[in-house]
C-alpha cells in the first residue's frame, strides 16, 4: 500500500487529460538527458513498494487506455512510465537531491498537479 501524499500525486496525475498527460510526457523525455535518468537511477523502490505502485497504475490507467491511444499511439506506454518514475520520486523524496525531485515533478506541476513537499 502507497502511503497518503504518494497515493493523491499518483491518483492526480492519471486523471490528467489526454493533453495535459502528452505535454507531460514530452518533458519528461526532454528532461531526460539532461538529470531525468540519473535522478530516476537515486529514487529505487523495494519490490514491494514497486510492485504497489504498479498494480495502482495500471488499475487507474487501464480504463482510459483507449482514450489515450486515440488521442495519441503509443501514449499509454509512455504515460504509464512516466508516471511511474514520478511516483517513485515521491514515494522516496528523502532519497532524492532537490534537482532530482524536481526534474522528476515539475512537468506534472506545469500541469497542477499537487507535488508534495520533499522531505529531507
Amino acid at each position: 500500500m502507497l502511503e497518503s501524499a504518494t497515493a493523491e500525486f499518483l491518483r492526480s496525475a492519471t486523471q490528467l487529460p489526454p493533453d495535459a498527460l502528452g505535454r507531460v510526457v514530452d518533458e519528461a523525455l526532454a528532461r531526460w538527458r539532461s538529470g531525468g535518468r540519473d535522478a530516476s537511477r537515486a529514487v529505487k523502490a523495494s519490490a514491494s513498494e514497486q510492485s504497489a505502485l504498479d498494480n495502482a497504475l495500471r488499475s487507474m490507467l487501464r480504463p482510459r487506455a483507449d482514450e489515450l491511444e486515440a488521442f495519441r499511439p503509443g501514449l499509454p506506454s509512455r504515460v504509464k512510465s512516466t508516471v511511474s518514475i514520478a511516483t517513485r520520486a515521491v514515494l522516496k523524496r528523502h532519497q532524492a537531491s532537490e534537482e532530482q525531485y524536481r526534474v522528476l515533478t515539475e512537468p506534472f506541476a506545469a500541469e497542477g498537479v499537487e507535488i508534495p513537499v520533499q522531505m529531507r
